[in-house]
């Protein structure tokens, strides 16, 4: 079978101070489309020339210093959709959420809110935020068609996504809540793509840079790839690339990328 997409995300933390080491990056790693999350930036300010340089049409969520979205696509995007359905994207106040369909793919990039602290106003709202990302999904997409939700949940969705579960006892990330709130995109139609390659824990996307984590293999998994089952079927590799996580002033998180192979209806198609 023959690759026809790769598939990435990264939470860059900052795509101002980022935007070097993401160039480099786009230039090895060679995604077809890529998620963005944490990108701190107006669309104004969005250096959407910059990545068409690059071959990649890019669009973008974000208001400010605070969050912000992006897809790039080398294909092209087509129905843009940002924010939530029903909201106005000029005005929304957390730009957390965008949507695109590339190469016949409906691609989602969200970055979930942190919640911060177990019973805060803030846990709160990222319930409420996750359970809205459920009812969207569920009311604009098509569990047999393919779609692919990328980014930054901020959940770990098992003891094997963090390094050390004891560590977290009592925090956000690991609550039965969230779990349960990534569990019904589950039970929706959608797939944990990493996950479904890799039975093993121990394969983390963040690392605090605080007290050495990333050299002391402290980490968690809360970048996702999220694909219906067709789609994640058809899946032949999944990388952490740890690598974009080293040197000088790296994001704290590293970039995932998934390969989706041909479907086989389109090979069958060519051979007749």
């Amino acid at each position: 079978m023959t690759v026809v997409l790769r598939i990435a995300t990264w939470n860059v933390n900052s795509l101002a101070a980022r935007m070097e080491r993401l160039e480099e990056w786009l230039r090895y790693a060679e995604p077809d489309v890529l998620c963005l999350q944490e990108t701190k930036m107006s669309d104004q300010a969005f250096p959407a020339a910059r990545f068409a340089d690059l071959g990649y049409q890019a669009v973008h969520h974000g208001n400010g210093r605070w969050n912000g979205v992006a897809i790039l696509a080398r294909s092209g995007v087509t129905d843009v959709a940002r924010a939530f359905s029903g909201e106005n994207p000029d005005t929304v106040a957390e730009c957390r959420i965008i949507a695109a369909t590339c190469q016949g793919v409906r691609i989602i990039s969200v970055y979930a809110p942190n919640g911060r602290s177990v019973g805060s106003e803030h846990y709160e709202a990222k319930l409420q935020w996750l359970a809205r990302l459920h009812d969207e999904i569920a009311s604009t997409c098509d569990p047999r068609q393919p779609l692919a939700v990328c980014g930054d949940f901020n959940i770990a969705p098992d003891d094997r996504d963090v390094w050390d579960p004891l560590q977290f006892t009592g925090s956000t990330h690991v609550t039965e809540p969230e779990r349960r709130a990534l569990g019904r995109l589950l039970d929706w139609g959608l797939v944990d793509v990493l996950r479904s390659h890799y039975d093993t824990g121990g394969i983390f996307t963040w690392w605090d840079y605080r007290g050495g984590g990333f050299h002391r293999h402290h980490g968690m998994r809360i970048d996702l790839v999220l694909a219906t089952r067709a789609l994640a079927a058809r899946s032949t590799f999944v990388l952490v690339d740890r690598n974009a996580r080293k040197g000088p002033r790296p994001s704290d998180h590293a970039p995932m990328l998934v390969d989706i192979e041909e479907a086989p209806d389109a090979v069958s198609t060519e051979l007749r």
